[in-house]
């Protein structure tokens, strides 16, 4: 997965309000608008689905930060696609998290991860260039285009079922855990990389 750095360096035209916002902070082109996001801390916003609070907020999640490029990308007319990505989270491609599942003896969950695909590569703006040595998501269970209003209410049904679905498939690995007791571990693991 390559990081902001892959992305266009466009220049930022008039548009509507979200291109306004970036051009008030003094980002002149798209790259750079993504670089800045790179640089805000991972945090949940009051919103999951108003993106301007990343930049209010000055923090923002995989989903937030990538749907507001998503859109930013409409606004000045860059083929960009987000995709929602759901992968075998471990403490090796997710560091942060390894206490966590160490702690409830489990080797990962599933996790749902937004991300951007630009000319058929997929770009992780949330993934910082120096930890491009780590081992990245080796592999998506899932992958779906979405629009940057599916990052609330349908991101969280379809990760939800996806959890189901592989506890059942999963039942050994899990140890009898409930959905509810999977979802609670993957809360846990969320604020671990807030911290």
């Amino acid at each position: 997965m390559l990081s902001w750095d892959a992305l266009p360096d466009s220049p930022l035209k008039p548009a509507a309000d979200i291109t306004q916002v970036f051009l008030d902070l003094g980002i002149r082109d798209y790259r750079a608008g993504a670089r800045y996001l790179n640089r805000l801390p991972y945090g949940r916003t009051n919103s999951r689905i108003d993106t301007l609070a990343v930049l209010r907020e000055g923090r923002g999640t995989c989903s937030t930060k990538h749907a507001l490029l998503k859109q930013l990308g409409a606004e000045q007319s860059i083929d960009i696609a987000l995709v929602i990505g759901i992968y075998q989270m471990t403490a090796r491609n997710t560091p942060g998290v390894g206490r966590v599942l160490d702690k409830y003896g489990l080797d990962c969950v599933p996790e749902a991860h937004c991300y951007l695909r630009y000319r058929g590569e997929r770009v992780d703006v949330t993934r910082e260039l120096k930890d491009r040595p780590a081992p990245a998501i080796a592999r998506f269970l899932h992958e779906e285009e979405i629009a940057a209003e599916q990052i609330g209410a349908y991101k969280v049904e379809l990760h939800q079922r996806f959890i189901r679905a592989w506890i059942g498939a999963n039942l050994e690995t899990v140890g009898g855990r409930t959905f509810e007791e999977i979802w609670r571990i993957r809360e846990e693991c969320i604020a671990a990389l807030s911290t």
